[in-house]
């Protein structure tokens, strides 16, 4: 499990017109918490930030905050600006070797499905699964094999097995898919002729009689 060093400061102002200068100046407010303490307001440089965001693998944190010990965390909530989809706040949650933790876990897919080359069309529902299972033994990903899915297969969480960890998600929700391409109905020429018909235009009423 690859670890990653993020570098924090304490952030002592909570104002949104504070907030909205450190986002200015290219660093993100967040949160860091653990069930044994009080929540701590920190701030991050940007850019340190991203390769935990903008990435395809999970990563414990080593969080280091100015004048304190190291602290394991993980990236528990990031959320983002609706217009401009930057980072605006995270959520990190602390944890202990020896405490089971909850996080969601990108699926990596390999091979190349069967399905595909008899005509299907890969269709993935889901890209993360939620996990439970020691710190050390959190995934980077998780590996799905799917050379062998054949056109109209599904492989679903319950196929998923691990001795490391347990998938918390459904086991009855597909995962991946190889489907059959959408077909469109012909038209028959006078199924085309009798839609292109202009309708029918019927005057009600009598005319009225001049003397």
């Amino acid at each position: 499990m690859a670890e990653i060093t993020l570098n924090a400061s304490v952030r002592n102002t909570v104002s949104k017109g504070d907030v909205k200068k450190l986002r200015r100046s290219g660093k993100i407010p967040g949160v860091f918490y653990y069930k044994k303490m009080e929540p701590q307001v920190i701030e991050v440089n940007e850019a340190s930030l991203k390769p935990l965001v903008y990435t395809s693998e999970a990563h414990i944190v080593s969080l280091q905050i100015e004048g304190q010990e190291d602290k394991s965390c993980i990236l528990k909530d990031i959320q983002f600006d609706p217009v401009t989809d930057r980072i605006v706040h995270f959520d990190l949650q602390g944890i202990t070797k020896d405490e089971k933790l909850t996080m969601e876990v990108p699926v990596l897919f390999i091979g190349s499905a069967v399905g595909i080359k008899k005509g299907g069309i890969l269709q993935t529902s889901l890209h993360k699964l939620s996990i439970e299972c020691l710190p050390a033994d959190v995934p980077q990903h998780i590996q799905i094999d799917i050379s062998n899915l054949e056109l109209g297969s599904s492989i679903h969480v319950e196929d998923i097995k691990s001795d490391k960890f347990t998938v918390l998600n459904t086991e009855g929700t597909v995962i991946v898919s190889v489907v059959a391409p959408k077909v469109e109905k012909e038209v028959s020429p006078e199924e085309a002729a009798e839609a292109s018909k202009e309708p029918e235009v019927i005057t009600k009423g009598k005319a009225e009689k001049e003397d």
